[in-house]
């Protein structure tokens, strides 16, 4: 025979608390019901079953403790014969007590671990469906910050009969087949099931006249304007929620959420990534290699004075603090990040030509310094052939 202790995976100094928090954790994870045609399960049940009922009870643990669990057989329920309970019905009652009584007040215990409802009156009340749109919005809209107006077709309430889908309060009545409950329940041995009546969809009234403007839904759709309110820096894929403007509620049940989806444009001049904007500025050969002044437009409509260096090269970035977006989750600003793009000149006259032929003699090899190292690679590269 196992020992009551070890099988809960107890020590003899256990207090009752532990006592009972090992059997339920047990219990539950053995039980039949979720164990269906587990003869294994069903054995280890019994036996942890008959190990709580002893040590549950101070007089039975103390008269195992002394003389073991053979002085106790004849004197639990069905009796203790081997390891574990006569019965299923017996190991069932100790389960149902242990979890707040047998009868009735257990149900919860089924509902909270086995899926089934305590019996409870279930309310009508259901939310309303959320809806989802789509917005569109410009760079600028979306760095600023901007509110649009968007027309929309939802559930509203009735306000001819305040969402009780009755044509007056006297057309209402207690629904006959559940007594008002909004509930039928069933009975199957130790279990009470509970479902919603389908006579009256769980609402527990009947409505004898229906309301003329809602037809007895409770609900009419109404067009209405809703403003939103869009945060600066907000980004394609983002979505806002609207609390309470999707579908009113069934059984004056909350309204639904909006949910607007984001989109934002692309422009014609800068790019975005992240919180930073970027702009490409193409300058010429002499420009790169002069160096230059620029005044650029920044996405608020200020200008920015930009140096450009002598001797810069395509493809570097000059920055410009805080001209990006607004971090939307308030965490300071961006950058407005300028890629240099330096162009070469086409469709030349004759004395440009001559001008740069001349220049060319002119050139030499330190004033290209990616040009020479590059050539110096190709050398030892070929070298070593």
């Amino acid at each position: 025979m196992s020992d009551y202790y070890n099988v809960l995976g107890l020590t003899k100094t256990a207090s009752p608390e532990e006592i009972k928090k090992a059997y339920r954790k047990s219990a539950l994870k053995y039980h039949p019901d979720k164990n269906p045609g587990n003869p294994e399960a069903e054995k280890k049940f019994k036996e942890i079953s008959e190990a709580y009922e002893v040590l549950s009870d101070d007089k039975k643990r103390q008269v195992y403790d002394q003389y073991g669990a053979d002085a106790l057989k004849g004197g639990m329920g069905g009796g203790a014969h081997g390891a574990g309970f006569s019965n299923m019905e017996d190991a069932l009652r100790t389960f149902m007590g242990a979890f707040g009584g047998g009868g009735g007040g257990s149900d919860s215990i089924f509902e909270t671990f086995f899926g089934f409802d305590s019996g409870g009156a279930e309310s009508a009340e259901r939310q309303g469906t959320s809806k989802k749109m789509n917005l569109s919005l410009s760079l600028e809209e979306a760095v600023r910050g901007v509110e649009k107006e968007a027309a929309l077709t939802n559930y509203a309430q009735c306000t001819k009969c305040d969402g009780s889908g009755a044509a007056s309060p006297s057309s209402i009545s207690r629904c006959s087949r559940c007594s008002g409950r909004g509930q039928i329940h069933q009975s199957r041995g130790f279990f009470s099931m509970t479902s919603v009546c389908p006579g009256c969809n769980g609402s527990g009234k009947m409505i004898k006249e229906a309301c003329s403007e809602c037809r007895g839904e409770g609900r009419v759709r109404k067009k209405q304007t809703v403003q939103i309110k869009v945060p600066p820096g907000v980004d394609t894929g983002m979505r806002l929620r609207l609390a309470g403007y999707g579908d009113a509620g069934h059984s004056g049940g909350p309204a639904g959420d909006l949910y607007v989806y984001i989109s934002v444009e692309p422009h014609k001049i800068f790019s975005r990534d992240g919180d930073d904007l970027i702009l490409e500025l193409p300058l010429s050969f002499t420009e790169a290699s002069l160096g230059c002044k620029k005044e650029l437009p920044s996405i608020y409509g200020n200008i920015c004075k930009v140096t450009i260096p002598e001797g810069t090269q395509s493809g570097k970035v000059l920055r410009v603090k805080n001209e990006g977006v607004p971090n939307v989750h308030g965490q300071g600003k961006g950058d407005l990040l300028i890629k240099i793009t330096v162009e070469t000149p086409v469709d030349l006259s004759e004395k440009q030509k001559q001008l740069l032929r001349e220049f060319a003699e002119l050139e030499k090899d330190h004033n290209s310094p990616r040009k020479k190292s590059f050539f110096e690679k190709l050398r030892v590269f070929f070298s070593t052939g």
